[in-house]
């Protein structure tokens, strides 16, 4: 992690809602090579270790919203899943195919709070140190899409970036707790709600969340 802030663990930039897309997606467009190869240093495994007993059953339809460079959207693909990575930042979906160019992940230039190119519904939708980008206003509007998007049965998966925000770029420091409620006012259930996981590259000032949501629904 570089003293600007950038995010080690962020596979890539937000789909963010065009009030603060200035503020997000020109830092990502002219990181993107050297964020490929941060992002890729840190694995999906180590990222998402609290979540992986609840990710569906392969093959299953997974999207990876705001998927950078793709380090997600590779390891899915690599588990079997039928992966769509949505990201909207040219660069940083240039980078991912030139690091992943054998994975079967299908790329869509798409962005929150609609999403509007999305179609279907999926068994797993993830949200990789994306959601704190978001402005408040954005957010209520971009979880209701997100749950228009999940399969009854689907698990909805969040990690948030806690700390003093970077002055580099957007971004808000959101409690896990604020995005289990905005889930349960789109009618998601809290699924798990995991607490202080320890920044990867050992900064004091940054800790991890992760929220696991659901339909609750066979």
């Amino acid at each position: 992690m570089v003293e600007t802030g950038e995010d080690s663990t962020h596979p890539g930039a937000l789909p963010v809602a065009s009030s603060s897309a200035a503020g997000v997606q020109p830092y990502y467009a002219q990181n993107a090579g050297r964020l490929g190869q941060r992002y890729g240093s840190v694995t999906f495994e180590e990222v998402h270790g609290g979540v992986l007993d609840l990710l569906p059953p392969a093959p299953a339809a997974a999207v990876d919203v705001g998927a950078g460079t793709g380090r997600d959207a590779a390891a899915l693909s690599r588990r079997g899943y039928k992966v769509v990575a949505v990201e909207p930042v040219r660069e940083l979906r240039e980078v991912a195919r030139g690091l992943y160019p054998s994975e079967n992940v299908r790329w869509v230039e798409d962005s929150l709070p609609e999403l509007a190119r999305l179609e279907g519904t999926f068994d797993l939708v993830l949200l990789s140190a994306v959601w704190m980008h978001l402005p408040p206003a954005a957010r209520g509007r971009a979880m209701e899409s997100l749950t228009t998007l999940l399969a009854p049965a689907g698990l909805l998966v969040v990690s948030l970036r806690r700390g003093v925000p970077p002055a580099d770029r957007v971004m808000f420091d959101v409690p896990a707790e604020e995005v289990a409620r905005d889930g349960e006012r789109a009618g998601l259930q809290l699924v798990r709600l995991i607490d202080g996981g320890a920044d990867r590259l050992g900064r004091g000032e940054v800790w991890w969340q992760s929220v696991a949501l659901g339909k609750g629904e066979e």
